[in-house]
């Protein structure tokens, strides 16, 4: 029996809606269940059940107060927005460079930022490590802001070149007419259009600066000044089943709750900056 048109739209639509439907699942049960953990206690943290048997919020100030996630969630926060702030900085006028100017080897710059971005964070570690020290930044917040500042340039700058790229050429050429200086045209007419993919490169550099933990761990020892990531991997009991489970799962909880946010107050200019430039016209 050949089925109608209207018969094949529903079932590709029930077909994507239930693809849908199970990526979703997949994606948010780990959390679901690290919630649902983080409620308990005792015994009960080791039983296998996927419905919470009340809200015991003993972990979550345990986390906080005595843990000392409170102060590494303080420490991530600036880390995180000083390295957002001084990616966007240099990448929207590297980009203006790249995209706009004519000089010999531009291209083949282009491409060695992109060369650079392959590289893994080990294989640096070393050479980072002697120019922290170098620099006096050891053990303080700097060094971090330095090495996740190096590491999220090279993607920041391609992406924000390739926007660029797409921004019509008459708009700079009247703001030139207009006598706009090059920061004048920076920032008042390139920066509003390509608002959507600076807040989508923006919060990438942010996630990325937020769960590293290989340089936090090695660029800072004092308690005092560990980010999120390895105050959770210092959470220690006397062996290993006596580690706070229930401590751990409220933390990385808590840790989980602000890239969230921001990825839900920002998804329309998320959405809007992975999409712009796609189609040319």
């Amino acid at each position: 029996m050949k089925l109608s048109r209207h018969q094949q739209r529903m079932g590709h639509k029930a077909l994507i809606f239930s693809g849908a439907a199970l990526a979703s699942i997949l994606c948010l049960f780990p959390f679901y269940y690290a919630i649902v953990t983080s409620l308990r206690e005792g015994k009960d943290l080791f039983r296998v059940s996927y419905l919470p048997d009340g809200l015991n919020w003993g972990n979550y100030l345990n986390a906080l107060m005595e843990s000392g996630i409170a102060r590494s969630l303080l420490n991530s926060i600036t880390v995180a927005t000083l390295t957002v702030g001084l990616c966007l900085l240099v990448s929207i006028t590297a980009a203006f460079a790249l995209a706009r100017i004519r000089f010999r080897g531009r291209k083949y710059l282009l491409f060695t930022i992109l060369c650079v971005s392959m590289f893994p964070q080990v294989a640096v570690l070393s050479g980072m490590f002697e120019l922290v020290r170098f620099m006096g930044l050891y053990d303080s917040l700097g060094a971090l802001v330095l090495s996740y500042t190096t590491f999220s340039l090279p993607f920041t700058v391609w992406v924000l070149t390739t926007f660029m790229r797409a921004i019509p050429v008459e708009l700079e050429e009247a703001a030139i007419v207009d006598g706009a200086s090059t920061w004048t045209i920076i920032t008042r007419v390139f920066a509003p259009i390509m608002g959507p993919s600076l807040v989508t490169t923006g919060l990438l550099a942010f996630i990325g600066a937020w769960n590293e933990f290989m340089f936090a761990l090695t660029f800072v020892i004092s308690s005092g000044k560990r980010t999120v990531p390895v105050a959770i991997g210092m959470l220690q009991g006397a062996s290993q089943y006596e580690l706070p489970w229930g401590t751990i799962m409220a933390a990385s909880v808590i840790v989980t709750l602000p890239i969230v946010g921001l990825v839900l107050l920002f998804q329309r200019r998320i959405v809007s900056g992975l999409t712009n430039g796609a189609v040319k016209g």
